[in-house]
């Protein structure tokens, strides 16, 4: 039998961990405000033209594909820092394609394009391994195709 006391302070453990990371608000014309409850930074949402928005900022959706975009980079970045070499400058061009019927998106394209720098073959292996395994892409339901494609410059 699980002890009382042990079994309220497990769960104010949790609480205690899992705390509120982001607050949004609906400001009205399918517009959202999100906070950042840890530095207070904002970010604003607007729904897509094509969706009856003014697309005068990210849309969800648009959030979801540099999320993946910036995931990637940042585990890149982590693995360029590990094994001494280094990533600063890549750049990425993201494409969101959305699919209809349910509207979703169906494909995220990430076309990485690196410095003029001549990566190791197992660097290079190393970068591609970590766009593997970037919490996010990991996250993404598997109908959503990932397709990414490495610029390395020699």
């Amino acid at each position: 039998m699980i002890n009382r006391q042990w079994f309220f302070f497990c769960i104010f453990a949790y609480y205690l961990n899992a705390m509120e990371t982001i607050r949004t608000t609906y400001l009205g014309d399918l517009r959202t405000k999100a906070i950042h409850v840890q530095s207070g930074e904002e970010l604003l949402t607007d729904a897509p033209v094509d969706n009856q928005g003014q697309g005068e900022y990210f849309s969800p959706t648009d959030l979801v594909a540099t999320a993946l975009t910036s995931c990637m980079l940042t585990i890149m970045g982590i693995t360029a820092r590990r094994f001494n070499f280094n990533i600063d400058g890549t750049t990425v061009k993201t494409t969101k394609i959305m699919t209809d019927s349910p509207r979703r998106i169906g494909e995220i394209i990430v076309e990485l394009d690196f410095p003029e720098v001549t990566y190791s073959e197992k660097e290079m292996a190393l970068i591609k391994q970590a766009s593997k395994i970037c919490p996010v892409a990991m996250s993404l339901h598997p109908d959503i195709k990932q397709t990414i494609i490495f610029h390395f410059h020699e």
